[in-house]
């Protein structure tokens, strides 16, 4: 019989449990594990049968194995980030004329951005040259819209997707009697 004591899975499953933020009461609702039996466990009052321990390491993201050897390596979850549409970022013009929603996350400005672009009817979002080689794509959400850049002008059919060049004065127009909207996106060049 070996002398090597248990590992001690108390102070672990706590310690996991506080690195994710995470109460009892909620480690309980995702386990299935009562809150009284947790607290027992990370106290190491009561050891966990098997079933408890697969009901924490699949709640906490761990790997069974490595939790029973004594040492914990969370498995990579695959992450989804949902911004909502209350907390995503707008810019209006001071008239009302158009607004841009900002969809690209801010560790990409300066590289891609891409927004949802709303213009009245009959307005138009005007726009300084950006950076040299820089160059926007437009897709038309609806009809109505027309696109200027240096002296070309193209008007644009629902779903179709205008390519120019953004190192000039350029502009967006909306010639409908209706709302317009656009997907934007300006790709920067290195």
């Amino acid at each position: 019989m070996s002398t090597e004591s248990a590992p001690q899975l108390g102070p672990i499953i706590q310690a996991e449990r506080k690195a994710r933020h995470l109460t009892l009461e909620q480690l309980a609702a995702r386990s299935g594990v009562s809150k009284s039996m947790l607290s027992q466990i990370e106290r190491g009052e009561a050891n966990p049968t098997f079933a408890v321990l697969w009901g924490l390491t699949q709640a906490l993201q761990l790997d069974l194995s490595e939790l029973v050897g004594g040492g914990v390596t969370q498995k990579q979850a695959e992450t989804i980030e949902v911004v909502s549409l209350a907390h995503t970022p707008e810019i209006r013009s001071p008239k009302g004329d158009w607004t841009l929603r900002i969809l690209s996350p801010p560790n990409l400005a300066s590289q891609v951005e891409w927004y949802e672009v709303e213009i009245a009817a009959g307005k138009s979002l005007a726009s300084s040259p950006h950076s040299a080689g820089t160059t926007e794509h437009l897709t038309a959400w609806t009809d109505g819209l027309s696109v200027i850049s240096g002296g070309n002008r193209q008007k644009l059919a629902n779903g179709e997707t205008a390519r120019y060049r953004a190192d000039l004065p350029h502009e967006i127009v909306n010639e409908a009697t209706a709302p317009a909207r656009a997907l934007m996106v300006v790709h920067y060049r290195s």
